[in-house]
């Protein structure tokens, strides 16, 4: 499971698909400039999410 966590405070997540109950996993997403964005998407494809913000910066994922 990809687990987010703050750098800054220290605070950490974790996330489920709420149409399946599976845990979301880290991705990255490759944007049309060239440039990747980290999200966390569903392993059955219902879709993904940017990944959580806190402390006003990216949370960093660790599996």
């Amino acid at each position: 499971m990809a687990t987010y966590e703050c750098s800054k405070c220290g605070m950490s997540v974790n996330a489920t698909c709420a149409k399946c109950n599976e845990q979301l996993v880290n991705d990255t997403l490759k944007l049309e400039d060239g440039s990747k964005v980290q999200i966390s998407k569903c392993p059955s494809d219902h879709g993904k999410i940017k990944s959580p913000l806190c402390c006003g910066q990216d949370m960093v994922c660790s599996n």
